[in-house]
């Protein structure tokens, strides 16, 4: 099984779509920057194109991490020591049979909902304690990443047609 960057690439993308729509003013920005204290002037003058890369990277590297959370495969090419050329016949008959088993976007995204759900929320929840932050930012927090995390799931295990 090889990794498929250009999924990834597109998963990674899709969270700066989801960002620009989750924290515009009228769905969930307003809120946000209340509750975390942040000004309209104060995001005037960050670079945005600086942002864009950093989150876009970040993005990268967690569509890595999904991908293997949401495609089973991985886990049986795992269980092999991870080297497809040094597999015994039984994983290739394996594959051979379960190879595209599970690969649409609505298994991909329950994965990825429920490692929002348990991996992300978590952790934001941790960090609003620590940073002294609101309930409804924790919500907001958790609900953007849980929504990233679903969507990327699901593009993840859908695209295979590259």
């Amino acid at each position: 099984m090889e990794i498929n960057i250009y999924s990834l690439l597109i998963a990674a993308l899709s969270t700066l779509v989801i960002g620009v729509i989750w924290f515009h003013p009228k769905v969930f920005g307003t809120m946000w920057m209340k509750e975390s204290g942040t000004s309209p002037q104060e995001l005037k003058g960050r670079n945005l194109i600086w942002l864009f890369v950093i989150s876009l990277s970040n993005a990268f590297f967690m569509s890595i991490i999904l991908q293997f959370l949401v495609i089973h495969q991985y886990s049986v090419l795992s269980l092999t020591g991870g080297d497809p050329t040094k597999v015994l016949p039984s994983y290739t008959a394996f594959m051979a049979d379960y190879g595209d088993a599970y690969r649409t976007f609505k298994h991909g995204a329950l994965h990825g909902f429920l490692t929002g759900l348990f991996l992300a929320s978590p952790i934001v929840g941790t960090n609003a304690l620590y940073e002294k932050r609101s309930f409804k930012y924790v919500l907001v927090m958790s609900g953007f990443w849980i929504t990233c995390f679903t969507i990327i799931g699901g593009l993840i295990c859908a695209l295979q047609l590259f």
